[in-house]
């Protein structure tokens, strides 16, 4: 079969597509033939070794966490999912293979999913989806009628994220850019911000709530809109929380942590037509260079996909 892998850490010119054994799955793996994985920002930090300290990395390295597909086989002690079925799974960072024709993963990370629906718009919930859940629900704990910022409104996590608190009955303003203000507002945004001819510090005060996945200069603004006991949740990298809890704002950084109740919670909300996932781009499993590069540029509009 063919695969997307590193040898070494490196840079996203160093991505092989080689033919490589089908993988054999375990007591309890599922294998199964991809159809469409989603690429992350993760991937590109796995890739140049940002992580290594979490997850370190077995070389060679077949790239990707995301995936949607059907079941191929099962190992014997499998019993949720057959041959046949349609679904999703999010793999172990540490293990990859998302990228590949084929990938086995333990039935624990295993969602069926309905047979009515395109598998290539769901391969984006493992990772982006699941994270805007633990971020509003588990970490933020929002509530009906509270305000909420979402930063990127228009990307991967912040299309679901804007969808999910307006779901709470949260007041939702987003940020996006000039081009992605109507798609944001289709989503269910009270509010949008075009972050780059407007000043979000002077469109939001008194906030409940603000879900950051850019970082740096914009999570240090959010600060100053946040009310005394509200929280922010960022996404991007880990940041100083102590400055934040002098001004008694509760900050967290959020590590997206696989919880196969969580995917199966978005995963049921897609199948229900409550969840919409937005695709952008579309890439060849041989342009996966290409697809990392598109990504590391930042801005994109929802999910990039790979086609395998």
């Amino acid at each position: 079969m063919k695969a997307a892998r590193i040898h070494a850490y490196g840079a996203i010119y160093d991505i092989r597509i080689e033919d490589v054994p089908e993988p054999v799955p375990g007591l309890d793996d599922v294998l199964i033939r991809v159809e469409a994985a989603a690429l992350n920002p993760m991937d590109n930090k796995l890739l140049a070794g940002y992580l290594k300290d979490f997850f370190p990395l077995a070389f060679a390295y077949t790239l990707g966490t995301d995936l949607a597909g059907t079941v191929v086989a099962t190992g014997p002690l499998v019993a949720t999912v057959r041959p046949g079925d349609r679904v999703i799974a999010r793999t172990d960072p540490a293990s990859g293979g998302a990228f590949a024709e084929l990938a086995a993963v333990p039935a624990r990370l295993v969602v069926p999913m309905s047979a009515d629906l395109p598998l290539a718009s769901l391969a984006g919930l493992p990772t982006a989806a699941a994270s805007a859940w633990q971020a509003l629900f588990e970490a933020g704990a929002v509530q009906p009628g509270q305000s909420v910022l979402i930063h990127a409104g228009a990307g991967g996590v912040g299309s679901f994220a804007v969808q999910l608190a307006k779901r709470a009955g949260a007041h939702v303003t987003a940020t996006a850019s000039a081009a992605n203000l109507d798609l944001v507002r289709s989503l269910g945004a009270d509010g949008v911000i075009d972050y780059r001819n407007q000043d979000f510090t002077a469109f939001a005060t008194g906030l409940d709530l603000v879900i950051d996945t850019i970082g740096g200069e914009t999570l240090e603004r959010s600060l100053g809109i946040i009310r005394r006991g509200g929280k922010l949740i960022g996404l991007s990298a880990p940041f100083d929380t102590e400055g934040p809890k002098a001004r008694g704002i509760d900050a967290q950084f959020l590590f997206h942590q696989s919880d196969a109740g969580r995917l199966a919670a978005v995963a049921a909300l897609a199948t229900d037509g409550r969840l919409q996932s937005v695709i952008g781009q579309e890439f060849a499993l041989a342009d996966t260079s290409e697809a990392l590069r598109s990504l590391s540029k930042g801005g994109a509009r929802g999910k990039t996909l790979l086609m395998v």
